[in-house]
């Protein structure tokens, strides 16, 4: 993808509740040209798989994990 025009980062911890619904909502929007940047911050529940199984479908999610 070439350089998206905006660049949306999202701060994840724990979310897994509300994790999928909000990154749904952001793929949806009426502008293609983004890049979504999910940043995990070493959460303890299924956030992190939830944020690559999104990205695995949608080549716009980049997923970055504090180890």
């Amino acid at each position: 993808m070439p350089n998206p025009k905006i660049s949306i980062i999202v701060p994840v911890y724990n979310a897994e509740k509300f994790l999928e619904k909000c990154i749904n909502s952001l793929r949806n929007q009426t502008l293609k040209d983004i890049e979504i940047i999910l940043v995990d911050d070493s959460s303890t529940d299924n956030s992190l798989k939830i944020c690559n199984d999104l990205a695995a479908k949608d080549p716009r999610i980049k997923v970055i994990t504090k180890v």
